[in-house]
């Protein structure tokens, strides 16, 4: 039986899948696949995994990763309900 029959996806199919982001509800940017992160003057950002979570907080230890602050500080990616955005 292959892996498609079973809902899994083979290392190969993983390679050969597009990059993606996911926007986690009050939490980090999940970006998957081949990309590049650069700061503003145009250096490459170090990374050694294809998945990783990028800080959206602004209060990680560890720009541009997250490294769950989020949860300590109770971000908040949407206005308290009947609150205009700032």
């Amino acid at each position: 039986m292959n892996p498609e029959q079973h809902g899994t996806r083979t290392d190969a199919d993983q390679e050969s899948a597009a990059s993606s982001i996911v926007v986690c509800p009050d939490g980090p940017l999940i970006v998957r696949g081949e990309f590049e992160i650069v700061t503003p003057s145009g250096d490459a950002v170090p990374r050694e995994r294809r998945t990783v979570a990028l800080c959206r907080c602004g209060a990680s230890a560890i720009k541009p990763y997250c490294d769950g602050t989020h949860k300590m500080i109770k971000f908040r990616s949407e206005p308290p309900a009947g609150k205009p955005p700032a």
